[in-house]
């Protein structure tokens, strides 16, 4: 079985994504982490991330590869795992000014679409997550899911994973106010994108995750996958 899961920044789509892999038996692809890692490797280029001509012309040049392991994830640029690094928040702010280069998309949507090849050769299905799966690199997934939740929901859960990322503990206003800043910002601009802007796939399951458990979001997309119908 191939899922795609679509859906805006913050909403719960990796941790998603892995749950339902790892009840289903299937591999896992953060797409998200393929274009922070092109974003990782022009920041310490020396790439300006608005430069969409360089990276045009150069976002060939590291090597790409990932594992797809839902347990354990990693992503290498040139042999180096930056699993974390591409977490850091100056990638954070480049990641969507990156994946807007058409040419870096191409070159990331023919690795996604190898990585599912290769999981049916090795007659095994795939969960693939990220913001155009279902519209554009997976369209003939046989599920497709559009994840949400209001931004306020959203801006809680970034600001959390990033405390927890510091070594720190509770949010506090400021850091809730940044991240939903942030986190409007990024939908804007992967939305209004000339290329594979965001948006739902014809035929997907729309979930809102704003009152739900993640455990609960997890459910809605098994039942989905395993009886067909839309939680």
């Amino acid at each position: 079985m191939i899922i795609a899961i679509d859906g805006p920044s913050g909403s719960g789509k990796s941790s998603t994504s892995r749950g339902v892999a790892r009840r289903l038996g299937l591999r896992y692809v953060d797409t998200g982490a393929m274009y922070r890692a092109i974003a990782w490797w022009a920041l310490n280029t020396g790439i300006d991330p608005a430069d969409a001509a360089t990276l045009a012309s150069r976002g060939g040049e590291p090597d790409i590869s990932f594992t797809t392991d839902p347990d354990d994830p990693r992503i290498m640029v040139d042999g180096r795992d930056i699993s974390a690094e591409i977490r850091a928040p100056d990638v954070s702010g480049a990641v969507s000014l990156v994946s807007a280069v058409p040419e870096i998309r191409a070159r990331l949507v023919e690795l996604q679409r190898q990585a599912v090849a290769e999981a049916r050769t090795a007659g095994q299905g795939v969960v693939m997550e990220g913001r155009d799966i279902g519209t554009v690199v997976l369209p003939d997934a046989d599920l497709k899911v559009f994840l949400t939740a209001d931004a306020q929901a959203r801006a809680q859960r970034r600001a959390q994973e990033d405390a927890e990322r510091a070594g720190g503990g509770g949010v506090d206003g400021d850091a809730l106010s940044a991240a939903e800043q942030n986190l409007r910002g990024r939908d804007l601009l992967d939305s209004t994108r000339k290329v594979s802007p965001l948006q739902a796939a014809d035929g997907a399951v729309h979930i809102d995750g704003t009152d739900l458990t993640l455990e609960q979001v997890i459910d809605s997309v098994v039942a989905a996958a395993t009886i067909g119908d839309a939680p």
